[in-house]
């Protein structure tokens, strides 16, 4: 049976401690997946640092496991960033699920002129909160021990003026000439590529994000939807990665 993993603050864990599991992951733990003395179970920190052990006490709303294990998953050379234009209907929450599977850092909500959903100012923080709530359950699922970033919102000027401060920003688009796997990776530091809408970047944006230092990329022979480019292209450049080791 596949251990499963939880979420908790860790306080300078070692072998032999006693972990408390409470609020909605304990009840979770307790009620949902009905865990029992004896079975074995990983609690994370998101940060990178989790314990592995042995359920030692359930109640209705907590449980407390005793460290058998502690496990750190090393940091990268190289940090992933993807910036997400706001997709339509549940493909937001598709698009976040698969990128935290493949190991993104960092996912950036994108307003791009032809995304056809709007965050208005009243409902930015909904529509965060749901991102990093997915960003959450599919680090759990796939028991990575780092749950990515979900920051705010930023506007193509603001991701015109991030670029710089990356070691390399890719921008997917379909009339590129280059395909990414032709490209050759930093080694280290903070690698951004940018996804946009279903509607394709416009002009404007495109310039603006080249202007700035970013350099399009093409991924596939076909136009991919706004939810799957993105792992497409996570997935090349990791593999990237492995073969200019």
């Amino acid at each position: 049976m596949t251990e499963p993993l939880f979420l908790a603050a860790l306080d300078s864990p070692a072998v032999g401690q006693v972990v408390e599991l409470g609020g909605e992951e304990g009840r979770h733990a307790a009620s949902v997946r009905r865990l029992r003395v004896g079975e074995v179970i990983l609690v994370s920190d998101g940060n990178g640092t989790a314990v592995r052990g042995p359920v030692t006490a359930v109640d209705k709303s907590t449980l407390s496991m005793t460290v058998e294990e502690v496990l750190r998953e090393p940091e990268r050379p190289v940090r992933y960033v993807a910036v997400q234009a706001l997709p339509k209907g549940d493909r937001a929450e598709q698009a976040v699920e698969m990128l935290t599977e493949l190991g993104i850092d960092e996912i950036v909500p994108w307003q791009s002129a032809r995304s056809v959903v709007r965050w208005a100012p009243d409902r930015v923080e909904r529509g965060l909160t749901r991102w990093r709530a997915t960003a959450r359950e599919a680090a759990k699922q796939c028991r990575r021990f780092r749950v990515p970033t979900v920051s705010t919102p930023m506007t193509t000027a603001e991701l015109a003026l991030r670029i710089a401060q990356t070691d390399l920003t890719v921008v997917l688009h379909e009339t590129a000439e280059t395909r990414l796997g032709t490209f050759a990776l930093p080694p280290i530091g903070e690698i951004m590529f940018i996804v946009g809408p279903e509607g394709g970047l416009t002009d404007e944006e495109v310039e603006a994000f080249t202007a700035a230092g970013g350099r399009t990329a093409l991924i596939a022979d076909a136009v991919l939807r706004t939810a799957t480019a993105g792992v497409v292209a996570l997935a090349q450049l990791e593999a990237l990665a492995v073969r200019d080791r």
